[in-house]
Parts: C-alpha cells; structure tokens; sequence
C-alpha cells in the first residue's frame, strides 16, 4: 500500500510540471534563431526572408520559412461579390 502511495505522489508531481511554450508563431511567415553563448531564442516577427536577413546581418543567426504559419486570412478574393438568384 505504501508503495502504491508513494508512486500516486510521484506521478502527480510529474503531471503537474507545466508544459512548454509554444517556439513558433503562426502569424509571421519567416521565423530566425539567434544562436549565442548560453542558449538560443527563436523570433517569428519577420514578413519576408529579406528583413530577416536584413535585421540578422552580422549575427550568429538563420532565417527560415515558419513550418507553423497559418497563412493570409482566409477569405473571398476582392471584387468578388456574391450575387443571390432570382427565386422560380
């Protein structure tokens, strides 16, 4: 009986760790990872691979496309308006 407590509590204080952030943002296209000493911290701030190379020039960083990007809104393309049917 013990034992069995002892294993409840440890499985409790596993479950209870909290989990992780998510590294990607779904709203930008281009995401960076700047690496340095001690770690390394991924933006996804960027619209092209232009500016992040740009703002990354000089660093010990990468630009790549965001494998999580959800894309424009979803949407009718514009002009098109949608017409009803006449009623038979």
């Amino acid at each position: 009986m013990r034992g069995l407590v002892l294993a409840l509590l440890a499985l409790g204080a596993v479950a209870s760790t909290p989990a992780s952030a998510q590294k990607y943002d779904t709203t930008s296209p281009v995401c960076k990872t700047n690496y340095r000493f001690g770690g390394e911290d991924t933006d996804c701030s960027y619209t092209s691979l232009a500016q992040c190379k740009a703002v990354s020039s000089g660093l010990g960083a990468i630009c790549f496309d965001n494998p999580y990007y959800a894309g424009a809104a979803a949407g009718r393309p514009r002009g098109a308006a949608r017409r009803n049917r006449p009623a038979y």
